[in-house]
């Protein structure tokens, strides 16, 4: 395992820091040990984020590069140790000593192979007692992979194991944003929702070598995450909620209309009018997340966008404008033949509640194809 060309680093270990003088001459010696024993040229770089326990001294005395990464946060540390790398390959962990940088061949090896990123996966490997809080294993990361998976067809079976490999240009070229602890959550999704080529090594996880907490927080965290996976997914968030209440609230208006009941039509209506609105959101933030290079173009978003103009936009929304026009001024000549004076609700309601929720559909629609056009100006 050693590069072709003798004066390039192929492979950077990478370890963001933040005060981790107990353990990082350790997990230096362990990466650097490993260098030798493989034959390989490769680098320790330490990506500090404002350690002052004497962390960046003791990289330096242990030849270890060190890169000052003055935005506090998790993935600001990792995105400046990312651009300073030298290596063709980056290997990332925690420089807490709960990763074992001494044994790193799979992780080469598969990006040896041509894949793209290397996940670590702590459950098919081996997790040693106390090494990780049981609301952690049984709970955190079980359901946020599930969720991971579900929303963006990802194969990772353990999301936010922070031991992995990956090719530098390939990740580069995803453009990862995020600064804090869901900078794991975002390069897993971008990488899956670009098609990289991703697999798994097992791995063992070692209890944190440190005696102080660690900068994780547990519901904290796990909110950035669960949160940063909820933006990210367009269709779980806004199309699939939207359109099953818009399903919902139209099943139940058209029983309602033949009823004899009409006052639920108040909410089954009120739940179209809802249910279109965030429909018209997934649109609206997948537009914008493909305009601002957050995501990767979507074909079906194109065509619906081409064949769904502006105009085709206003016609329609005119026309349901008009549907809710018409029926508000039979609902006005029942009410004038009647001297306007008192009605019987349960007729005059199935009318007047179906025109109102059609002038508020039709203005939706009207407003909603100049928003989604302005933003498919930029887009294009």
């Amino acid at each position: 395992m050693q590069t072709t060309d003798p004066d390039k680093t192929l492979v950077t270990v990478l370890m963001p820091c933040l005060n981790e003088a107990e353990t990082l001459a350790t997990c230096i010696q362990k990466a650097q040990k490993y260098f030798i024993q493989n034959h390989l040229n490769g680098e320790v770089l330490i990506a500090d984020n404002g350690s002052n326990d004497g962390s960046q001294e003791i990289a330096t005395q242990l030849q270890a590069r060190v890169v000052h990464i003055k935005e506090k946060g998790y993935g600001s540390a990792l995105q400046g140790g990312i651009a300073a790398a030298k290596g063709e390959y980056i290997i990332m962990g925690d420089a807490d000593d709960s990763y074992d940088f001494s044994n790193l061949t799979l992780f080469i090896d598969k990006l040896h192979e041509g894949y793209q990123l290397v996940m670590g996966n702590r459950f098919k490997g081996e997790i040693k007692d106390g090494a990780m809080p049981p609301l952690h294993r049984y709970l955190g990361n079980p359901v946020l992979t599930w969720i991971g998976r579900l929303f963006f067809t990802s194969s990772c079976g353990d999301f936010h194991c922070g031991l992995r490999g990956f090719r530098k240009d390939a990740i580069e070229s995803l453009d990862l944003r995020t600064t804090g602890m869901e900078f794991a959550s975002e390069m897993v999704v971008k990488a899956s929702l670009y098609k990289l080529k991703i697999t798994e090594v097992p791995i063992t996880l070692y209890p944190d070598g440190r005696s102080r907490p660690p900068h994780l927080r547990s519901w904290r965290d796990g909110w950035r995450h669960l949160r940063f996976l909820l933006l990210f997914s367009p269709r779980w968030l806004f199309l699939y909620p939207g359109t099953f209440l818009m399903f919902l609230g139209l099943i139940a208006t058209i029983i309602l209309l033949s009823g004899v009941k009409v006052h639920s039509l108040i909410y089954s209506t009120t739940a179209i009018i809802i249910g279109f609105q965030i429909v018209a959101f997934s649109m609206f933030t997948k537009a914008f997340a493909i305009s601002e290079g957050l995501i990767p173009e979507d074909i079906r978003l194109i065509r619906l966008l081409r064949y769904f103009s502006l105009e085709k936009g206003l016609i329609i929304g005119i026309l349901i404008l008009l549907i809710g026009v018409v029926g508000s001024i039979y609902a006005l000549k029942i009410w004038e033949s009647s001297f306007f004076g008192g009605l019987n609700p349960g007729e005059t309601m199935k009318i007047v509640i179906p025109s109102v929720t059609c002038l508020a559909l039709g203005c939706q629609v009207i407003f909603s194809s100049f928003f989604l056009s302005v933003i498919g100006l930029k887009r294009r």
